[in-house]
């Protein structure tokens, strides 16, 4: 088989990989069942943006925003037709990762790329984040701010550039750092990229990129009577232990791309499309190594380092499409992926009907009993999985892993929290069983003298007042 065919034959399969997998997703969205600790707090945040509520609490709350504003606004109108912002956030997610797949797609094809290594880097970025991730149709606002800065260098690639088409491009870049903080990495390696091939347009991209970050950040200033770097700069714990298990869970993903971009490195240096994917892969996987130290980090801090793979995987079948590596190549981008699946569905019924067309029907039974459980018993609840109290319409009240943060890193004492335990003045805790103190001793004990555990299931452990 020749390495030109090759691509071309693994893109069905590819595609149906992918399909096979959306699906599953798809069914999923209205399902009153808990993804991940983000998605009820994210949606509680876009409620008090519609509201007009506090977006930013002060420091005495026990409620932590510590992401930038625009998402909650776009997640909170959608949510208010759909009646659920979590559910609004899934599709938001869900239209974004195919907005990323199309824009992954549509740079290589501006890098000169055929179709057909453009299309296998872009559903290679889908299967992947299918496989080994677990923000596919997650309410979290990464991949929104991916979508929008691949639009912002969608226009830089097109050439001649003009100054309109660089402004323009330099406020997408910052509309994306005001969804999520941490999609900075293509504005930076564009920047740098240009600054070597056309210094004017990198001077003109960076003043304007500055001057609406600085916009951005007085406008914000104004309209919350705080400042947002303040906010982002919140109490974390820091561990080479984590760094190390980030990038451990990252590589199987991403090892034969990044030796693949080596490659490609050293045999076309002098292709600008090429060093452009490099400088973003370099900058991309620096930051999201950076991040991963953090307590709670995922994996969503290297999907800039994940989309720079995929384009140099566009660009390696591309450019090497005559070599026989090129084979070799495609195949080895294709079978992590599936091997990350196999490992995925190994404890699931993947052969029965009912996992394609009733998923986690058990798992959402048991989720609408302790919803009900909560609803039932008047009066707020601490939620750990903040959906929980969300959908049981409680209001949101402790933010339970970035005070966790504060407590650990000694930002915030713990007297105020054991006091309002003591008080009684929740009617329900819910507490996640596989992490052992996660408001620390002092709270622990307090839970302990003070509530008496109802009962425990795959959701957690529920307390009520003794």
């Amino acid at each position: 088989m020749s390495a030109r065919r090759l691509p071309h034959l693994l893109i069905p399969a590819m595609a149906l990989f992918c399909a096979f997998g959306l699906w599953r997703v798809i069914a999923e969205l209205g399902l009153r069942l808990p993804l991940d600790p983000n998605e009820g707090w994210n949606a509680y945040y876009a409620a008090a943006a519609m509201a007009g509520t506090p977006l930013y609490p002060g420091p005495q709350s026990f409620m932590i925003n510590n992401y930038p504003p625009l998402s909650f606004y776009l997640v909170g109108a959608l949510g208010g037709v759909l009646g659920d912002n979590i559910v609004a956030g899934r599709v938001v997610s869900l239209l974004s990762l195919g907005a990323v797949a199309l824009g992954i797609f549509a740079i290589a094809r501006r890098m000169d790329c055929k179709r057909a290594p453009a299309a296998f880097a872009a559903l290679w970025f889908v299967g992947g984040m299918l496989a080994f991730t677990d923000y596919v149709g997650m309410d979290d606002p990464q991949l929104l701010a991916h979508a929008i800065a691949i639009a912002g260098v969608l226009l830089l690639l097109r050439e001649p550039r003009d100054t309109l088409r660089i402004v323009a491009a330099a406020l997408l870049f910052v509309l994306a750092a005001f969804v999520k903080h941490n999609v900075v990495a293509l504005a930076l390696a564009a920047t740098a990229w240009l600054a070597a091939y056309d210094r004017r347009s990198a001077l003109h991209l960076a003043i304007a990129g500055l001057a609406f970050l600085l916009a951005g950040l007085i406008l914000f200033r104004l309209v919350y009577g705080s400042s947002l770097l303040v906010h982002l700069v919140s109490a974390r714990s820091y561990s080479f232990a984590d760094l190390r298990d980030g990038l451990e869970a990252w590589l199987p993903w991403s090892a034969v791309p990044l030796a693949g971009l080596v490659v490609l490195g050293v045999r076309r240096r002098s292709d600008r499309q090429v060093r452009f994917c490099a400088l973003y892969a370099v900058i991309g996987i620096a930051l999201g190594a950076g991040f991963l130290g953090g307590a709670g980090v995922d994996a969503n801090v290297m999907f800039d380092a994940d989309i720079a793979l995929a384009l140099g995987i566009a660009l390696l079948l591309d450019r090497l499409a005559h070599e026989a590596f090129a084979a070799a190549a495609a195949a080895a981008c294709a079978l992590p992926l599936v091997i990350g699946a196999w490992a995925n569905a190994a404890d699931d019924d993947w052969y029965r009907a009912a996992y394609w067309l009733h998923p986690m029907r058990d798992e959402a039974r048991l989720t609408r009993q302790d919803i009900a459980f909560l609803a039932a018993h008047r009066g707020p609840a601490l939620c750990a999985m903040l959906s929980f109290c969300y959908w049981a319409h409680k209001p949101a009240m402790v933010d339970v892993f970035n005070v966790g943060e504060e407590l650990k890193t000694g930002a915030r004492g713990d007297a105020q929290l054991v006091g309002t335990i003591a008080a009684h003045h929740f009617a329900v805790i819910q507490l996640d069983p596989d992490a052992p103190e996660p408001l620390g001793g002092a709270v622990s004990r307090a839970i302990d003298r003070h509530y008496r555990l109802d009962h425990a299931d795959d959701n957690g452990s529920f307390y009520v007042p003794r």
